[in-house]
Parts: structure tokens; sequence; C-alpha cells
């Protein structure tokens, strides 16, 4: 029979003999398997923190104890656990389970978090309005996946014995966020620290000392000093012991019993406290165990085998990879650079033949940003890759260390338009923010040819330059070709009388479609690629609006992208109609990108239907 199955809830599972837990493990593992090789999603971390997330919710009470997860790609086990196991069936579905935590989704999930490095942060403030009103639940932060590499966690750090001496930080060591310890000597010191009874020993030997007259103070001060030392040279967790934190650490994060026993003994403790857990990502599947930057997050696969089941065709980022590696070779000033993303972005064929070449920063978004401008002031061309989504995190730094010294960063944003990730990864805010930086470029390849192009257009233009671009493959040769991009200037990909229509990116496919439904009620629709946000093509557009009508398709928010762009050149201009395309001014729910493109009415179909509407 299986143990999975009758939980159903927490109590559920502090009502199991823990003889079976180790069973219940390997059906977890088994669940997260079956449900993300037909539906995709986070494998790797998932199948990491199993025994971990087991442990802490037979320990403490979710959702009066607060247990908040860092980037939260990591939360399966926990929506298994607290009673959404079916729901889960329908990861990444249209109206289907979240997979991130959401306070909308259940009581369980205390904080939303898409982002790293902001457990500790939220926790701390959690544990500090508990405190303030007197209350005594617990407040336990989940950090991993490389998330102490954040500037927001160290900030957050330095904050906590200042605040409060309750909270409980777990620090998931899965061979990405901190280096392994350092010996036998750590796992014995470990031992001891946990335990009731060697905090009483400590509190006693530190009051017998203060009390003897005259020296007392100062033989305690000097005892202190020795067993600093000692700690400097033994214990891995030492910056969290000079910042006012427990060290207890490092704990295998698979041996689930082991865990519950720490975790029950730091319930005593009256200090906030570091546990440093080791886990394996991937653990109990050996294609993610081999592979667990592939497995980090991926589409549907083969659970046999863990050969994704999706035919390989070019993407975006593979186009990124090829152009940039032609670039390199050209230009040996030329330095890649990415937080954490290498794989995802497309650069590992670039860090593997020109290491000297390649920085990885870790999740530390800003800093890749600012030390991009910093080596641009000394000679180099750095090409920066990120995700749409972190890229916000870097708005500071793009304005006044790249933007306002004008400096030739190029700043290749990958995943930008709607993703299957939901809310927190969506990539539709970033040209509504960028368009009002001094001396910025934004560019939007529609296909391979174009990347190639683009990369090269942009160092040859020596100043900031964003190029933006979407997940997935890029329109084959028969969809659409390119002949050649002058800087600026807009392109005309087919011609038309009637309207025209104006589009970004791989938008100007949606946008042929529109046009060639028009065609058939006899509406002759011109498809403009708008290969250039910023420097806009005015004199194009003004030209077109004297005789046609405008319409603008946009894998953005209409509210400060294309639409609102048009709308500020147009605005003392006569002309016939304008209509809009893109996303309006409201939070995007996750689902799939056709559904959520359906939903909002941005097929092609449903924007000819709209268009023929207004004119017919």
């Amino acid at each position: 029979m299986s143990i999975l199955n009758s939980i159903k809830s927490p109590e559920d599972l502090k009502k199991t003999n823990t003889s079976k837990f180790n069973q219940l493990a390997k059906e977890i593992r088994e669940r997260i398997i079956s449900v993300t090789s037909k539906n995709g999603g986070h494998v790797a971390s998932n199948l990491g923190v199993v025994e971990l997330t087991m442990a802490l919710h037979y320990v403490f009470n979710s959702p009066k104890d607060k247990i908040v997860w860092d980037v939260s790609h990591q939360t399966y086990t926990h929506k298994i656990l607290t009673g959404r196991n079916d729901l889960l069936s329908t990861l990444r579905q249209d109206n289907g389970c979240i997979g991130f935590a959401s306070q909308q989704e259940s009581e369980h999930d205390i904080f939303g978090a898409g982002h790293a490095g902001t457990a500790i942060s939220a926790s701390l403030g959690i544990a500090a309005a508990r405190d303030r009103v007197g209350s005594k639940e617990k407040v336990i932060a989940v950090v991993g996946d490389g998330a102490l590499t954040c500037g927001i966690s160290f900030e957050a750090l330095n904050h906590v014995a200042e605040v409060t001496d309750d909270l409980i930080i777990v620090l998931n060591d899965n061979k990405m966020s901190i280096s392994k310890n350092v010996g036998k000597i750590t796992a014995s010191l470990t031992n001891i620290i946990p335990t009731r009874g060697y905090n009483r020993i400590r509190n006693s030997f530190r009051n017998s000392l203060l009390r003897i007259p005259f020296f007392g103070q100062n033989l305690y001060n000097i005892v202190s000093k020795i067993k600093n030392a000692a700690k400097h040279i033994l214990i891995p967790g030492i910056l969290f012991e000079e910042l006012g934190i427990r060290y207890i650490g490092p704990i295998d994060g698979h041996k689930v019993h082991d865990l519950i026993r720490t975790f029950e003994l730091i319930k005593e403790l009256d200090t906030p406290v570091v546990v440093h857990v080791v886990t394996e990502k991937g653990k109990g599947y050996p294609p993610a165990e081999l592979h667990p930057e592939k497995f980090h997050g991926l589409g549907s696969f083969d659970p046999s085998s863990g050969t994704q089941l999706k035919k390989a065709t070019p993407t975006y980022s593979s186009a990124f990879s090829d152009a940039i590696m032609s670039m390199a070779q050209k230009h040996d000033n030329i330095v890649a650079i990415t937080a954490a993303m290498s794989a995802g972005t497309g650069l590992t064929a670039f860090r593997d033949k020109y290491p000297n070449r390649f920085f990885d920063v870790g999740i530390a978004e800003e800093h890749a940003a600012v030390f991009a401008a910093g080596m641009a002031t000394n000679g180099l061309r750095p090409i920066v890759a990120i995700y749409s989504t972190f890229l916000q995190r870097t708005l500071g730094c793009v304005f006044h260390d790249i933007c306002l010294q004008n400096l030739p960063v190029i700043i290749c944003a990958d995943r930008s338009g709607i993703v299957d990730d939901g809310p927190t990864h969506h990539g539709i805010y970033d040209v509504s923010y960028l368009r009002t930086l001094p001396n910025l470029a934004i560019l939007y390849p529609t296909n391979h040819e174009e990347m190639d192009i683009m990369l090269d257009v942009a160092f040859q233009h020596k100043a900031p330059v964003i190029i933006r671009y979407p997940r997935g493959s890029t329109p084959s040769s028969e969809q659409y070709t390119t002949s050649n991009i002058e800087w600026g200037k807009a392109q005309i990909i087919k011609a038309g009388k009637k309207i025209s229509i104006w589009a970004t990116g791989k938008e100007c496919i949606t946008a042929l479609e529109v046009a060639k439904i028009l065609e058939k009620s006899k509406i002759s629709a011109e498809v403009v690629n708008t290969m250039f946000l910023k420097p806009f093509d005015t004199q194009m557009l003004l030209t077109a609006s004297k005789t046609k009508s405008i319409v603008t398709i946009e894998d953005n928010l209409i509210k400060g992208g294309l639409g609102s762009c048009i709308d500020e050149i147009l605005i003392n201009q006569k002309h016939k109609m304008i209509m809009h395309f893109g996303w309006n001014d409201e939070i995007v729910p996750h689902g799939t990108i056709a559904g959520l493109k359906k939903s909002a009415g941005l097929t092609a179909d449903k924007i000819a239907d709209k268009i023929k509407n207004h004119l017919l």
C-alpha cells in the first residue's frame, strides 16, 4: 500500500511512523518524476530536498510555524505534503498548479518567491512582526540553490542578530552555494553544538567565570578569544558566527532521521541559527544526478532515460550562442558574463572554449551589471546574458553605472515575453522601464539571422544596447528571412495599403499570419518589423500613418512598450485608427504560453477579428 496516498496534510505526516519515511521519500521522488516527465518543471532541485522538506513538516507546525522558501521552485514536496498531491498533476498547465510558492494557492505558502535571495529578509520581517505582537511561532527560512551568492541574502544576514533571537535559517547546500565542509572535526563539533546540555554547560561556565572577583571578566575575554580562534580554524560557518548567528552543520540532507533530531533540538535554542544541510541535486534519479544543470528546469522527458521528448530545434538561446561564438572569434576583447545561468542563456559553448573570457558571478545580477560597466571602462566589450525577469533587479545599476556613463555594454535579455513559469517569470515588463533610460538602444531580433547581425551592429555601436528575445524556437526561413539591418530603421516585410501592422521580434510572425487572414476579407495589410524600439524609426511611422490605420503587436505590456511609443509619436498627428495588441496593466497568471495568449485575445485569428470589427 502506498504511504504517500495516506498523506493529505502535515498532520498525517506526523502520524506516520518514521520507520516508513525512507519509503515515503522514494514514493515522493517517483511522484515528482512522473509529473515533471509529462509536464516539465524543476526536477533536480526538488529531488534534492525531499527528506529536508519531510523533516521540516514533521517537526514544525505549518502554517502556524512559517516556512519561507527561497526562489520556491524547490517546493514540490512541500506542495505534496500540504494537501496538493493531486493538484501537482496540473503543473505548468492552464489554471493548474503553480510551480512556485503562492499565497493564493495555499495557506502553507507563507511568502511567494520566484527570484533568489528573498527568504532571509522576508523571514526576518515575519519574525520581527511576531516579536512585536508577542506570539511564539517559529519562522524558518529555507535558503539554497545558489541563493546565498545573492547580495540580498548577505544584507539580511547582517541584520538578523539586531532584530530577533529566534530565527532558523536552513542552508540547503547542493554544491551551488557553499563549499564543502572541512572534515571530521567539524562533524564532531556539530554533534555537540545543538544539544541542550551543551548550551547549559556553556552558559554555566560563562556565568562561573564572570562571578570571579576582579579577574572574572578578563578571564572570560581570554577564553572567548581562544574559542573564537579555534572556530576560525575548525568551523566553516565562522561567517555566520561573526554575524551573531549560531552555525550548526554540515548535516547530511538525505538522512531524514538526523534532520528530524537536529530540528527538534534547535527549537530550544535562544539565538538565531543557521543549519547547514548538504543535499544532492537530482537525488534518486540518475539522469538528474549526472546532469543537474540540465534538469534544473526543462520540458517533458522520458522518465526511463531522462531524454527530452521534444525534438531539438533552433532556439533564440542557441542563436545567441552561435552569434557570440562567431563574434568572440573575430574580437578578442569580447567577454561574456552571466548570473548563474550559463546553460539557460546559451553560454556553455563560450564558457568551454573561452574559459578566461567567461565570468559567472552567481545569483548577483546587480553585480553583473556594474562588473560589466567596470570592464567596459578598461577596454573590454562585455556581453551580459540574463533572463528578462532577473534583469528587473539591475535597473538602478543599468541606469547609473552603464547608461549615464554611456558605456558599451551589451545586455542580451533572454526569456522576454510570456513564459510558462508564471507571474514571477513573465518577461513583459523590461521594455517599459528600459525605454526611459538615456543612451540605451533596444533591439528585437526576429530570427537566427537577425540575432547574428544585431549582435554585430550592437558591437559596432559602442554604447549601451539591449537585445531582447523570447524563449523557444526561432522562426524558420520559410516563415521569414532577413536581408539587412540599418541602425535605427524598421523594415517592411510585407506590403499593404489599408493598415500598417507594427510588430516586434517573434510577433512579426503573428503579424504576418494576421495579414494573411485579413487578405481573405479584402483588407490589405502592411507588416513592419520594428527591429529598433529605441532609436525608433519615427519617419517610417509618420509616413505610414498618413494613409493607413496603425496596429501594434508586442509580447510586452502595451503601457510603456511599442504601443506607448507609437502613441507618443502620433499624439499630435491626424490618423485613421490605432489598435494595440499586447499585455494589459494587470498580473498575467501562470499557464501555457498558447493558453495565456488565447485567453488574452493575442492569437492571430482573434487579432484579425478585432481589426475587421473596427474596419468593416
